[in-house]
């Protein structure tokens, strides 16, 4: 270790350039053992265009024929019913429990003409998720099929605290 380490400058003009590489010099280096491989051509190479044209016609028309599903099965036809359910899809980051079984969800209204309004809290002002957590419940009631338009209305009169939460979820967190 107390070998002393010595670094040498040196001072240069200039630098040639690097050789390019070049095909014709891999190819040369090549030895007559080896074997070279080709792709084979497309079976498409040699067709013309308005055979390309027809197989793409025959390619689209089966995609172009089926029309969208209807939305059977996917809502139960009671709107209210279906915003509640994407409500207990949306977890609380830090307690995991759905957040309409933890008691944060106060009411949701659905008017005659689709609007989902959706009025709740959270369980501090000071939760890490106080900016996001609104946007996204607004964009997933949104999503459900028939909500035509999505509000969610933050309030914190009354606080929440641990009663407002569902006998499954005092269950789940032990507290029963």
């Amino acid at each position: 270790m107390n070998e002393e380490r010595k670094i040498m400058v040196e001072e240069v003009d200039r630098v040639d350039k690097p050789a390019k590489a070049r095909v014709d010099d891999a190819t040369a280096e090549k030895t007559a053992t080896e074997k070279t491989y080709v792709a084979a051509p497309s079976p498409v190479e040699g067709e013309s265009d308005s055979a390309k044209l027809e197989r793409k016609r025959d390619y689209l028309e089966g995609f172009l024929a089926q029309r969208p599903e209807e939305d059977a099965g996917t809502g139960s036809g009671d709107l209210r019913a279906d915003v509640i359910v994407a409500l207990k899809e949306i977890y609380d980051p830090e307690i995991p429990v759905n957040i309409y079984d933890l008691g944060l969800i106060y009411g949701v209204e659905v008017s005659d003409n689709a609007e989902a309004i959706v009025t709740m809290t959270l369980t501090t002002p000071h939760c890490p998720v106080a900016e996001s957590m609104p946007g996204e419940i607004e964009l997933r009631v949104g999503s459900v099929p028939g909500v035509g338009h999505a509000e969610v209305n933050l309030v914190w009169d009354p606080p929440w605290d641990p009663s407002k939460m569902t006998d499954e979820a005092k269950l789940e967190l032990g507290m029963l």
